[in-house]
């Protein structure tokens, strides 16, 4: 059972993640949402995956986010002839004591770097699946536990589809979210031809926060307080897409409960012990788009997940009170125009 001294406090936590931030901006130049998100999946103990075309910055994101955190670091390069046993370990027999001996894998480490995940193939990808939902490996009927916190963040390139491995539903599902880094700002681009011109940034980074500070960070988030009206808006928010036109495949339940746990995260990275609609609209469209399969019609139409989530966002309530804020502080506390509410 968790106990008080187990949690960090709000102060606590925000002062850590902005050490950690700020380590990470200093190589990520220009992209603060992306790596707020990042940090959000890390503290909502989700796995994060990292699309976008060639260069921008996709590995180095994930290394910078490893580098600045005290924790063991696994880096798998994903590629058509990288077996299962690789990433989840294999028996052995040992000769001297005549019994197997569990060798672990690339996956027993608390933050797991997957590169260009979907040039592996299914049967690889699939070793990902228990140890991303169970946070175990299970080999020979011997189940083996993984350390704490426990991250994979994967990269892939959707324009480079020669010789790769769509990643199937499943997959995708366990991934709490996914980001794209897009292209940096002139300025950006310069700044980072000064910074990564004669060496690495990852040269001179180093830790800023311990393994253990972020466990207790973890236990805090877990403390946030979600109201049942903000439960209920998530749920009708996922459901909201299971039933739209454009879509074959709506979101799963597993994707409402990562909606809830980012958005408690979120909540607790805003100095806040509890959760508001601002939080679960702010992170709709990184955790629920990955998840859908737009109809062939959509797709003619050039109809993405992204435009479907923000209608739904547009389309879907949003309560006004009752979400167990303190007395007189508002649920909802930036209200977009277009946005029904009850």
């Amino acid at each position: 059972m968790t106990t008080y001294d187990d949690r960090a406090s709000l102060t606590d936590l925000t002062t850590t993640v902005e050490r950690v931030r700020r380590s990470v901006e200093s190589v990520i130049e220009g992209k603060p949402e992306v790596v707020r998100l990042a940090l959000t999946v890390l503290l909502a103990e989700g796995h994060l995956l990292i699309e976008d075309v060639p260069g921008v910055g996709k590995t180095m994101l994930a290394k910078t986010l490893a580098r600045s955190i005290d924790c063991s670091v696994r880096r798998i390069q994903f590629t058509p002839d990288l077996l299962p046993s690789d990433i989840t370990g294999v028996s052995v027999y040992d000769q001297q004591r005549r019994d197997f001996e569990f060798k672990p894998g690339a996956i027993f480490a608390q933050i797991v770097i997957g590169d260009e995940i979907n040039r592996a193939s299914p049967k690889t990808q699939s070793a990902l699946l228990e140890s991303m939902e169970e946070r175990q490996v299970t080999i020979d009927g011997q189940s083996y536990e993984l350390p704490s916190p426990f991250m994979v963040v994967a990269t892939q390139n959707p324009v480079e589809m020669e010789g790769t491995y769509p990643l199937p539903e499943a997959q995708r599902d366990r991934f709490m979210a996914r980001v794209s880094i897009g292209y940096p700002s002139p300025e950006a681009e310069l700044r980072m031809l000064d910074v990564h011109g004669a060496v690495s940034p990852l040269d001179d980074l180093r830790p800023v926060a311990h393994a253990h500070e972020i466990v207790k960070i973890i236990e805090t988030v877990r403390a946030v307080h979600v109201a049942d009206s903000v439960r209920r808006y998530a749920v009708d928010l996922v459901a909201a897409t299971r039933s739209h036109p454009d879509i074959r495949l709506g979101a799963s339940p597993r994707a409402t409960l990562h909606l809830l746990r980012a958005a408690k995260a979120s909540a607790a990275l805003s100095g806040r012990e509890y959760a508001l609609p601002d939080d679960v609209q702010a992170l709709a469209v990184a955790v629920l788009a990955h998840r859908l399969l737009p109809t062939a019609q959509a797709q003619l139409n050039r109809r993405s997940a992204e435009q479907v989530v923000l209608e739904t966002i547009q389309q879907t309530p949003v309560p006004t009170a009752g979400g167990g804020a303190p007395d007189g502080v508002p649920l909802y506390g930036h209200r977009q125009p277009g946005v029904r509410r009850l």
